[in-house]
């Protein structure tokens, strides 16, 4: 295990009901005037929005709503949100749904007091401040409501970007309430599902040794989201099963799971390529990346790829052939995506193979494009072989 700083300050109010403390929450955090950050209709039919309001209502607090952001957020919205901010005098943060929402509002955040750009942030700079920010989440998938990143699109060349990472992105609270989560479409709770299990995918394949408690860690989430999931999808309100996603959710996505050892992150790189061609759902994305990657590196450490399959979906161990068991850990893990019904192929979200030069070309316009990957070091033609695969699948 490496040496590791952990931090991770966010404060969580968990269970149903939840909300009512919301008010509370935000002058616990120093707020005076609150920026409402929403979707689209949703959060309004599922009453996540109306038990924010009433709870800031309830305390006193001024607020003003910015609606419509998009999932894979846009630069827009971001922009609009920072001129709002300063105009009106708000000082916190409070967005209501999910990752796209909550990555729009950490942007908004670092770029009110920012004399420059906020685009800075996701290339160049780190922040020092920031608005404060918090969260009712409506959604499990991303993480957000607990991690140190956010992800943006810049619509002048559609570049999806993710933050150079800092603490200061972390939410101050997270108000987590189960019960918002079994309205959602059940494509949009299998997106969640597969997202989170990526991010827990990206820290398990590592070349640290001795990492066996965090090895731990990560398969028992996977265990834990493989069996939630169709329960959840079968019977939108089990609530036990909701409740089960949206903690795993955020234990995927704030590090615990990654201490000490070295990470991956090249399957999110390059499924940020897909969506930003395709605007296809970044859970989408990643059912048909994350195999693909999975079956080009799998000669890098077949013994980690067979640990994955036996702990993680029982498969038996080949012990003369540990390759035969880390395949089959990887079909199984396929079969697990097309069960929750995801796309595991390019055909399946109207990607093309003739694009995968022009994704290449795309993401070495990124600063420090190339290589990628801490598991596997990504160069163009790896990027493309991969692509290949998933465009053969």
């Amino acid at each position: 295990m490496k040496n590791f700083t952990f931090y991770s300050p966010t404060l969580f109010a968990f269970g149903e009901g939840e909300a009512k403390q919301t008010g509370e929450l935000v002058r616990r955090f120093g707020g005076t005037k609150v920026l409402l950050v929403t979707g689209g209709g949703s959060v309004k039919r599922n009453g996540a929005f109306d038990a924010a309001a009433a709870s800031l209502d309830a305390a006193g607090l001024p607020w003003l709503e910015l609606s419509g952001i998009q999932p894979n957020p846009r630069s827009g919205k971001v922009y609009e949100g920072i001129e709002l901010c300063r105009r009106e005098g708000v000082d916190f943060l409070l967005p209501v749904g999910g990752g796209s929402v909550i990555d729009t509002a950490k942007a908004i955040a670092v770029g009110v007091p920012y004399e420059g750009d906020f685009w800075d942030f996701f290339s160049t700079r780190t922040p020092d401040v920031s608005l404060p920010v918090g969260v009712v989440l409506t959604i499990a998938a991303t993480g957000s409501e607990g991690s140190d990143s956010t992800v943006i699109t810049l619509e002048q060349g559609g570049l999806k970007w993710g933050n150079k990472k800092s603490d200061i992105y972390r939410p101050k609270f997270a108000v987590m309430d189960p019960r918002y989560t079994c309205t959602l479409p059940a494509y949009q709770t299998a997106c969640g599902a597969v997202d989170m299990m990526s991010h827990i995918l990206e820290r398990y394949f590592t070349d640290t040794t001795d990492v066996a408690l965090t090895d731990q860690l990560c398969e028992g989430l996977l265990r834990t989201i493989i069996a939630a999931a169709p329960r959840a999808l079968a019977h939108p309100d089990d609530y036990a099963a909701r409740a089960d996603l949206m903690w795993a959710g955020m234990l995927a996505h704030n590090d615990i799971c990654g201490t000490g050892r070295t990470q991956d992150w090249a399957s999110h790189q390059i499924e940020h390529e897909l969506s930003a061609f395709y605007d296809c759902a970044h859970g989408a994305g990643l059912a048909v990346i994350q195999p693909a990657w999975m079956r080009y590196v799998l000669p890098h450490d077949p013994a980690r790829f067979a640990q994955f399959a036996v702990r993680v979906f029982g498969c038996e161990m080949d012990f003369r052939s540990p390759e035969v068991t880390a395949r089959e850990g990887i079909q199984r893990l396929t079969a697990f995506f097309r069960s929750l019904g995801m796309p595991t192929s390019f055909q399946e979200i109207g990607a093309k193979a003739e694009d995968i030069p022009a994704m290449v070309a795309h993401r070495a316009e990124k600063p420090g494009g190339f290589p990628f990957g801490g598991f596997v070091p990504i160069q163009p033609s790896d990027m493309e072989a991969i692509l290949r695969i998933a465009a053969e699948a």
